[in-house]
């Protein structure tokens, strides 16, 4: 399972790779309501296959007829590089695209061809996702030439435009590590996957993985500190203990808690949680670090049900990783 930036990214990329174009649309700018947000990106092939959504249809069905009537090869050809289209410029065109009330897309149009240059920025960028890298796609507005960019080209917004060159941020897959095999743990790992997180599910524990299954989640029997260490240590990552038994909890939690993850978490009561924060220094853990757990985890919508209960899990997890601390 990809993330939608890698669908798309990979998508170019094998086109490229096996000598075809690539038209690769990117949200700009956007005023009033938008159903995408700026950074958001569409690719098409020159015989329409596309992947990936600037709009929530509308723009892609006029973006398609007038690639079939050869208006934007045209377009493209006569400028020589990226061309910005605005969609929703007039209430007319609001009307007949049928843009949401006052709505206005700036969308960036670069047609790729099949250079070495481009195979190449394809394949570092499509690789940095793979590795859990921040990597960045860097465009010259003048000429088209595309650069990549690492960690040091990161920018807190995902699009910024500098003079005449514009800076793409693309973030790898996130990726969740739940604890525990129960009923809590199926509604995290189905809601997670909809919201397009890679997920594992751990538990080291005899027999607990005998009649546990969500399609589309890896399993894993081993023990959880082993994992946490080798796959979990950088910003993309998220820990959940679910399984409200220290011996697997607490062994995760020793490890994630001295990680870069961006979300540790643990299901309890205010009372089990209490209790855990006494244990945790046992385990080599440093108040500070102990003070960055989430425990009790979800927000308060009065839970019972374990659906419930993932809702408010899944619902913390993405207001923390969206920079809200405190819910």
């Amino acid at each position: 399972m990809l993330s939608s930036q890698q669908q798309i990214i990979s998508f170019v990329r094998e086109h490229l790779l096996h000598e075809k174009s690539v038209w690769l649309c990117t949200i700009l700018k956007t005023w009033g309501s938008s159903p995408r947000p700026i950074g958001a990106m569409m690719a098409c092939t020159l015989d329409g296959e596309l992947v990936g959504s600037i709009s929530g249809g509308c723009v892609e069905e006029d973006f398609l007829e007038e690639l079939r009537e050869g208006k934007l090869k045209a377009l493209y050809k006569s400028q020589a590089k990226p061309i910005t289209v605005i969609y929703g410029e007039t209430e007319a065109e609001q009307a007949r695209l049928k843009l949401p009330c006052g709505g206005q897309l700036h969308v960036l149009l670069e047609l790729l061809e099949p250079s070495v240059e481009n195979k190449k920025v394809f394949d570092e960028i499509d690789s940095a996702l793979e590795r859990h890298s921040t990597t960045s796609r860097i465009v010259n507005l003048s000429n088209g030439k595309i650069t990549v960019g690492g960690d040091d080209h990161a920018r807190k917004k995902a699009l910024v435009i500098e003079k005449e060159t514009m800076f793409h941020s693309l973030s790898p897959m996130y990726k969740l590590l739940l604890l525990g095999a129960g009923d809590v743990a199926k509604y995290v790992a189905e809601i997670a996957l909809a919201l397009e997180y890679q997920v594992t599910l751990c538990d080291p524990r005899p027999n607990y993985l005998d009649n546990w299954s969500v399609q589309g989640v890896e399993t894993s029997s081993r023990l959880p500190d082993d994992i946490v260490r080798e796959s979990y240590n950088n910003p993309y990552s998220g820990i959940v203990a679910l399984a409200h038994d220290p011996r697997v909890d607490d062994m995760a939690l020793m490890e994630a808690l001295k990680t870069e993850a961006f979300y540790v978490g643990a299901m309890g009561s205010e009372r089990t949680s209490a209790a855990r924060r006494e244990r945790l220094p046992e385990l080599g853990l440093t108040k500070d670090e102990i003070d960055t757990l989430h425990a009790p985890i979800g927000i308060e919508i009065a839970s019972k049900t374990p659906a419930e209960i993932a809702i408010s899990i899944m619902a913390e997890i993405t207001a923390v990783r969206h920079g809200l601390k405190s819910i």
